[in-house]
């Protein structure tokens, strides 16, 4: 409704008034939607500069019959109900008065489009205010990432959720992330703390977009005295079981410690990964593996201590796999050493852990063990350690392939393609190192003499 006043008289105007009316819009569609509605010009003139400039004496067929008392506007079918409520509008905006008149984001963006087509500026406007303020929903930021283009400057309010983020907020929010993400919160917490993760690794993944940051200095530095404070909280808690003969043994509550403590590891190792920051955290985790393979070397059944050794298997694949394939470096001994410590102990866990899992099953058929197992986890370990067998000097791989031969585990891991490199690797030796005045008769290593024996 609009109140027209002149001197003397007041009028109220609807859209669709015919006995007032002195023009029509006529609404038309290329699907033959044809339908008119009785508008005045004062308000049309006023409120759009579309119907200004065709109702004026200056439009080119103004002389026409009848060309100022019908305006044809022709649309899409999809458009036909936002132009019949951009008509109505015309009649009932005034400052701050469309707040209710918008029904919801959807339409809102409906109306917005026509508006800017028809130039209503102050429909625009508020328009503009009211999608600014209002939640989007996915969908509705696709649509509005699709229109808000078209519209110009005007647009620049919409997308100010959208902006891109200066790289000084980045990196506060990621640095705050990250500290939440490994401390030890209260497991109402534990949700949030998933969350921040998440979002953490998702800032730093390359995918159809490049990460969010970049790994400088004081992204690194942080992350990595993160990880070594979850280092020092693991092996704290292990200590007082390293030397003790009735092995790990822990209550509810520092279960749950420990569980979450190694879950924090494994993802704080993807994060290094991701920065190629490992190194450190790799090398804590060797100099550690003895007192942490002593501490978790339990042979009990019990599902919960079961899932504590299925959760330190997965974080030392994760240390082996970046030793295995070059990730972190580290010299022959060191490389030696670890394999010697966490080979046989995979090799003697790994029965216990799928007799438990086969248990489970024959006990009924739609049971499963309290705790999950990466389907991969036994394959990734058996790759790696393949591989870091074939990087040792032939000597020290001799050892390893004659003790896995004549051990009961030989089917896991399966070091048949170690075995078959290094017989072909042995018997062309002579032959392709012959000339080479470094390389001696003697095949013995020193690293052969500091590491622990495999059978330990």
């Amino acid at each position: 409704m609009e109140i027209h006043a002149n001197k003397e008289t007041i009028t109220v105007c609807n859209v669709g008034d015919k006995s007032t009316s002195d023009v029509v819009v006529r609404i038309r569609t290329q699907e033959g939607r044809d339908e008119w509605f009785y508008c005045h010009s004062h308000i049309l003139v006023e409120k759009s500069k579309y119907f200004a400039d065709r109702l004026s004496e200056k439009w080119p067929t103004c002389q026409i019959l009848d060309s100022r008392h019908c305006v044809e506007v022709y649309c899409q079918e999809s458009e036909f109900n936002h132009h019949v409520s951009l008509l109505r509008l015309l009649y009932v905006i005034t400052n701050g008065s469309t707040t209710n008149t918008w029904h919801g984001v959807k339409n809102a963006l409906g109306i917005l489009q026509v508006a800017a087509e028809l130039e209503c500026e102050q429909i625009v406007h508020e328009c503009v205010e009211y999608l600014e303020a209002m939640p989007w929903e996915e969908a509705e930021e696709e649509e509005i990432l699709r229109i808000t283009p078209r519209l110009g400057a005007q647009a620049e309010l919409i997308l100010a959720r959208l902006q891109p983020v200066n790289p000084t907020a980045i990196t506060g929010i990621f640095l705050s992330a990250i500290r939440f993400a490994t401390s030890s919160p209260s497991s109402s917490m534990n949700d949030l703390k998933s969350s921040a993760q998440e979002q953490l690794e998702y800032m730093l993944t390359e995918d159809d977009d490049a990460p969010l940051l970049a790994a400088n200095d004081e992204i690194k530095s942080e992350v990595r005295e993160c990880s070594q404070n979850l280092l020092k909280r693991f092996y704290g808690l292990l200590e007082p079981f390293v030397c003790n003969p009735m092995g790990l043994v822990l209550d509810a509550d520092k279960l749950l410690e420990l569980h979450s403590l190694l879950s924090d590891l494994a993802w704080a190792s993807q994060i290094l990964t991701k920065l190629d920051a490992l190194r450190e955290f790799v090398q804590s985790w060797v100099e550690a593996s003895e007192k942490i393979v002593k501490a978790v070397d339990v042979k009990t059944t019990d599902p919960d201590m079961l899932e504590i050794l299925v959760k330190v298997i997965e974080v030392a694949s994760k240390i082996l796999e970046a030793i295995a394939y070059g990730t972190v470096i580290l010299p022959t001994s060191k490389r030696l050493h670890t394999l010697k410590l966490w080979l046989p102990f995979v090799r003697r866990k790994k029965p216990l852990v799928d007799s438990v899992t086969a248990d489970s099953v024959t006990a009924n058929d739609t049971d499963t063990p309290s705790f999950k197992i990466d389907g991969e986890l036994w394959q990734s370990l058996e790759s790696a350690f393949v591989s870091m067998v074939l990087a040792l000097p032939s000597g020290d791989q001799a050892e390893i392939l004659t003790d896995w031969l004549r051990n009961e585990y030989i089917r896991y891991p399966d070091l048949t393609e170690a075995f078959e490199v290094w017989c072909y690797r042995s018997k062309v030796a002579k032959r392709r190192l012959e000339g080479i005045p470094c390389v001696t008769n003697s095949s013995v290593t020193k690293s052969s003499c500091q590491a622990p024996s495999l059978s330990s």
